[in-house]
């Protein structure tokens, strides 16, 4: 993998327990890729900033003086980098040895994947079955009442073995690659989701020129709390949030 080959872009926001172990890990499983780490900090009113500052020089930091959301933060780096492949990461995301390497080398092999994501673990080795089909109302608000669960399975396919590359329709937003002239063509995130449903249509606008593709030999941990939406604010953001996906693309 030649210089300046990879990328990787990470949003934050009052993330100072999490970025600690994720950039640590993210240095230390590609060392020897000269992976540019970006961090965009949506105004942080915790310790984040610091501790990059402190600990992590190398890091490309850029600061915002007010919280614009997930998709406009990693647009700002979009607009920074020159890689071939470039990787967005939540910042609490923790990465294996050999997951980048190997998912870099099946983009290079295969120039019509677009994106591509790994399996996605939890701290405890359980891995997180996330959406691979589009949203729909079934599948984002009735499956969550006890008797139509079965919904959430078929959004994220759970019913069915993954043991070698597949063509998935929609990638999970907390870690993917992609390949930054595809990204950068598709301008990026769409910025009228602040946060939520942001993958979503990023993946239905992407995959019209492009594959999407799930690859369940490697694996990145997620610490997973989803507490954005155990509260008010929170599903409001996200109420809103699919609203404006739905009348997007209906």
């Amino acid at each position: 993998m030649k210089k300046g080959a990879l990328s990787a872009g990470i949003v934050t926001y009052n993330n100072e327990t999490e970025i600690v172990p994720c950039l640590n890990s993210l240095i230390e499983t590609t060392k020897g890729l000269n992976v540019d780490i970006y961090v965009f900090d949506n105004s942080s009113e915790d310790d984040t900033v610091n501790i990059i500052q402190k600990y992590f020089p190398h890091v490309h930091l850029i600061q915002s003086s007010e919280n614009l959301g997930f998709g406009a933060g990693h647009n700002q780096i979009l607009k920074r980098i020159s890689s071939e492949f470039h990787m967005v990461v939540n910042p609490d995301i923790q990465f294996t040895r050999g997951t980048v390497q190997k998912l870099a080398a099946f983009m290079k092999h295969y120039p019509k994947v677009g994106i591509v994501t790994p399996q996605i673990k939890n701290i405890d080795g359980s891995e997180q079955l996330l959406p691979k089909l589009d949203p729909k109302f079934r599948y984002v608000i009735l499956s969550k009442f006890k008797p139509l669960r079965f919904f959430r399975d078929e959004y994220t396919r759970a019913g069915e073995i993954f043991d070698k590359p597949t063509r998935i329709l929609s990638s999970t937003g907390c870690f993917f690659m992609v390949r930054t002239d595809v990204f950068r063509k598709a301008n990026g995130f769409d910025e009228r989701f602040f946060m939520y449903f942001e993958d979503a249509d990023l993946s239905r606008r992407i995959r019209k020129k492009a594959a999407i593709v799930f690859y369940p030999n490697v694996y990145v941990y997620h610490a997973w709390k989803r507490d954005n939406t155990r509260s008010f604010k929170g599903i409001r953001i996200f109420l809103i949030s699919m609203v404006k996906y739905f009348w997007k693309w209906k």
